[in-house]
């Protein structure tokens, strides 16, 4: 009996961990790790092994203070440090959220299109049906509703599977570390890297971990929630990049897009593996366009002191479902507008997160030092070792993507 009510508790705090990493695996997500197989084959299968390690991290760390002190991110980043720290950091995690919920809004155009529904449909319906989703939802309504397109991402395991990788090469390579220092590889592992780890889903999941009420005596069951949920993330990029390796870079076929790596598997993989592909690039930015737009509204509330979460009605929270509407209304508006860059719109507001990142993982690790904040669940000294080098690691990598194209300029 003491296993089943174990069991239940755990299936009831298992969420925001999982959630977060599906939402991480969005359209931009796809494009990067498709683009990675079409054009590096098996090569940097390996460099998963590294993210997902350093994802699990950082996510814990998220889910410990949540747990802890009962509050956001945003909102310690306010109360430990200074309005105008936090007031910066918010300003560029609207802007570089924005962009990406653009680029959401653009993968559910292309992947409807796919299937012959035309943007200028397929859009404002979508857009309608997440907000009224949100409006109208509580957190346990919504939660359910998350978790669900979970399952969309197995078409990328079945997608994989239908073009008949050779296992043993593909293991072998996940283990096997491949180096190439021309600059198209170094800015390509890069950019796999920052599209796992980013600053929206340090945001949501701890704000998401207090708005469901976990307190500290859920931490065990909820840090197996986060470090399940990164081994799964990972996985679904895994299976996304094999299955580009093994078909579109077998054949010499190049990328930019997940719609064109779906368009591009017909011929090779069959029409079945098209159709899983775009279903998997749909629901993954129908997914995306909620968490998103969430994760900002949580942190622009939380960090000025306005009242936020799914369980409060929108009288009692106008700021916070005010910011998810603008965001919603807008962002999918731009999509429709003829011969708008997106491409453009969107490598703008990749930099300003890669930019915020580094900044985020500083707070979160003098945070969970902080014996105020964190009381005796502070960091031990393996801890602050594993996540300091994870922090330099991606700083150093986010300085390259901001300092690479000025060489381009000086070239």
């Amino acid at each position: 009996m003491k296993k089943k009510n174990r069991f239940l508790i755990i299936l009831g705090i298992i969420g925001p961990g999982l959630i977060t990493v599906n939402a991480g695996n969005d359209a931009g997500g796809i494009a990067t790790y498709a683009t990675v197989g079409a054009s590096y084959g098996y090569s940097m299968l390996w460099g998963l092994l590294l993210i997902t390690f350093s994802l699990a991290v950082i996510q814990e760390m998220n889910a410990r203070m949540a747990v802890v002190t009962g509050k956001g991110l945003s909102d310690l980043i306010r109360e430990q440090f200074s309005i105008k720290l936090a007031f910066f950091a918010m300003i560029v995690l609207f802007i570089a959220n924005f962009g990406v919920c653009i680029g959401d809004f653009a993968g559910i155009a292309a992947s409807m299109e796919l299937f012959g529904i035309n943007k200028y449909i397929s859009v404002p319906i979508m857009a309608f049906a997440v907000w009224l989703l949100i409006i109208k939802g509580s957190y346990s309504k919504t939660e359910k509703i998350f978790l669900g397109f979970t399952f969309v991402f197995f078409s990328y395991i079945i997608t994989c599977f239908i073009g008949k990788p050779n296992w043993n090469t593909v293991l072998r390579s996940s283990f096997t570390p491949t180096l190439r220092f021309d600059k198209g590889f170094i800015l390509t592992f890069i950019g796999m890297i920052g599209t796992t780890i980013t600053p929206y889903m340090q945001f949501y999941l701890q704000s998401s971990v207090v708005d469901k009420g976990l307190k500290i005596k859920d931490y065990k069951y909820e840090k197996l929630d986060v470090y399940l949920s990164s081994i799964w993330g990972n996985l679904v990029a895994f299976f996304i990049i094999v299955c580009t390796a093994v078909t579109l870079y077998k054949a010499g076929i190049k990328i930019d897009s997940a719609e064109q790596a779906a368009a591009s598997l017909k011929p090779l993989a069959g029409n079945y593996a098209s159709i899983l592909f775009g279903i998997g690039l749909f629901g993954a930015s129908v997914l995306a366009t909620m968490i998103i737009p969430l994760s900002t509204a949580y942190a622009i509330c939380e960090s000025f002191g306005f009242e936020s979460g799914l369980n409060h009605k929108y009288k009692d929270s106008p700021v916070f479902y005010g910011i998810f509407t603008f965001i919603i209304l807008f962002s999918s508006i731009l999509v429709l507008i003829p011969d708008v860059s997106l491409v453009g719109v969107m490598i703008v507001t990749q930099q300003l997160a890669g930019i915020l990142c580094p900044i985020i993982l500083i707070f979160m690790v003098l945070l969970t030092n902080n014996k105020e904040v964190m009381g005796e669940y502070v960091n031990n000294g393996l801890q602050n070792i594993i996540i300091w080098i994870t922090v330099i690691f991606i700083i150093t990598l986010s300085l390259i993507i901001f300092i690479s194209p000025l060489f381009k300029l000086i070239a």
